[in-house]
């Protein structure tokens, strides 16, 4: 009987999502300005809603029957639920891959989630949404450059390879090069993107309502708030051309230092637009091609201080974050102006791709962001709560906050110790992160639901972060960390000196700041002496 109803029940869900979603698809497809679009786009869209809510309502059937009066806690119970997750795992893989677009982009986002999604989806997800995305066939993307062009690829490149390096989870990038003989990357978005978007939003927003009233614990209403904010943006590769030259303006002006360390691919502006965006060809590492970085003469130690030192920069300093740091899009190539140092090593260049999702911080965020990882840092629990206060986690939830930051229980959070937020990659490692996706998911939930929107982007850049150093560094450097502190500590006393005009108070923050050197070059040195005693304990 219980079957029978939770079949039913699911089924229903899947007839009510095609309906609802069929209708704002057909609004789409009766508004379209192309007879040729509007025919296809009434033959594919049905389809994809479909795929969509059968896969949903599988997926809630399959948990709900495959648990149904197993004891909590219980080794059989966790067994099942298991091979349930590995199950629903390749279930949601496959409507990703078969659906694309804006499901690609749900799904490696889930795979940035390892506090609050099951490990099975995390792997899943990682290993296989970041770069074996669909691709279009080279009449679709020939379609797309004469619309948007207005001539073929022969005609308006002398060389257009037709196989594509790269696809992602809104475009392929193929390798070109311009009559007068420069090499490009040509970034091509898939055909029919806007068209579809708006009736895979809507669906895949019915979904999530429902199934989070059928199973309150279910709650990713967050996730597909920031979608409809950020999706539209990305789809205007005009946008993320802007972005990159912003981004660099930012690393000149205010961050001088390492300006020359960080870049962005030129843009061609008359061969690109909305649709189509011509770059700069850059040739580099795949930013967790470990050996490939160490054939080229870099340290992967220096690259994961350089990506610490670039992001906090973008987060503390600047207020304009590239959000979307997963391996893919970041590249490693020597530094073009350095040299080969006496043994041999040289210095990285980091190079950014894909600006179409970034984020704005205004002063009091970006203030209350850097003083909480300060706070972080030097294991402060009361700059740590007041500063999480600030950002909305409030007064209950601050230390999960923090745990969700860091990826450390509270009682490493403020241990004194010198690498007391130093992840190793290991085992227990890991399980620790999947503690918090277990014990933790409703309290997480509701955390996720109170912070403001851009703090959730800065979580996803976080987590990018986190998984690109792990496969560095197989785990974390406390360099790293002291690099973070660095920055976020700068910012603070930079912003205190720019609202201040008193010589004196003027005097006690440069006083503050040569503290500031003073204490992080003793976490220094307890670093080299921690680092030399495991060492000779080899």
């Amino acid at each position: 009987m219980a079957a029978r109803f939770l079949w039913r029940a699911t089924r229903k869900l899947a007839l009510a999502a095609t309906a609802a979603g069929s209708g704002v698809a057909a609004a789409a497809i009766a508004t379209s300005d192309d007879p040729a679009t509007a025919l296809k786009l009434s033959f594919t869209v049905p389809l994809r809603l479909a795929r969509l809510s059968t896969t949903a309502a599988v997926i809630a059937f399959d948990y709900e029957y495959s648990l149904w009066g197993l004891q909590e806690d219980s080794i059989e119970r966790s067994k099942v639920k298991h091979a349930v997750h590995v199950r629903s795992a390749h279930k949601l893989e496959e409507l990703c891959f078969k659906n694309g677009g804006i499901y690609i982009k749900l799904g490696q986002h889930i795979g940035q989630l390892e506090y609050l999604v099951p490990q099975e989806y995390v792997q899943r997800m990682r290993e296989s949404l970041l770069d074996r995305c669909p691709v279009s066939s080279y009449n679709e993307v020939c379609e797309v450059v004469k619309k948007e062009l207005g001539g073929t690829p022969d005609e308006m490149f002398s060389e257009f390879d037709s196989v594509p390096i790269a696809s992602a989870s809104l475009a392929q990038v193929h390798i070109a090069r311009t009559h007068d003989g420069q090499k490009v990357a040509v970034k091509v978005q898939h055909p029919h993107m806007t068209d579809t978007a708006a009736a895979d939003y809507a669906t895949v927003e019915l979904i999530v309502n429902t199934l989070h009233r059928f199973f309150p614990t279910f709650d990713y209403r967050w996730l597909i708030d920031e979608v409809r904010d950020s999706l539209p943006k990305e789809l205007d590769f005009l946008v993320e051309a802007k972005n990159s030259v912003k981004c660099m303006d930012n690393f000149r002006k205010l961050s001088p230092r390492v300006a020359d360390c960080v870049y962005a691919p030129t843009v061609y502006w008359n061969l690109s637009t909305s649709k189509l965006l011509t770059m700069e060809f850059i040739d580099g590492a795949q930013v967790t091609d470990v050996k490939k970085i160490q054939g080229l003469g870099i340290q992967p130690n220096d690259v994961a201080k350089l990506l610490s030192q670039a992001f906090a920069e973008m987060m503390f300093r600047h207020g304009f974050v590239h959000c979307d740091p997963h391996a893919a899009n970041l590249l490693i190539r020597p530094l073009p102006s350095g040299k080969r140092s006496i043994l041999g090593k040289r210095k990285p260049q980091l190079v950014l791709l894909d600006h179409g999702l970034y984020k704005e911080l205004d002063l009091p965020t970006r203030t209350n962001y850097a003083a909480l990882w300060k706070a972080l840092i030097f294991s402060d629990a009361r700059g740590i709560k007041e500063n999480s206060e600030k950002l909305g986690a409030g007064g209950d939830l601050y230390a999960l906050f923090a745990g969700v930051l860091t990826m450390r229980p509270w009682n490493r959070v403020i241990d004194q110790s010198v690498d007391h937020l130093a992840l190793q990659g290991d085992d227990t490692d890991r399980s620790e992160l999947q503690m918090y996706a277990s014990q933790y998911f409703l309290q997480i939930s509701e955390l996720l639901r109170r912070l403001p929107r851009v703090i959730l982007l800065m979580l996803k850049t976080n987590d990018c972060l986190r998984a690109v150093n792990n496969s560095l560094l197989k785990g974390s450097s406390l360099e790293t960390f002291l690099i973070i502190g660095r920055v976020s500590s700068e910012a603070l006393i930079e912003a205190q000196l720019s609202q201040t005009k008193s010589s004196l108070y003027r005097i006690n923050l440069w006083l503050e700041e040569l503290l500031l050197e003073v204490r992080l070059l003793g976490m220094q040195i307890a670093l080299w002496l921690l680092q030399l005693r495991k060492a000779l304990s080899l």
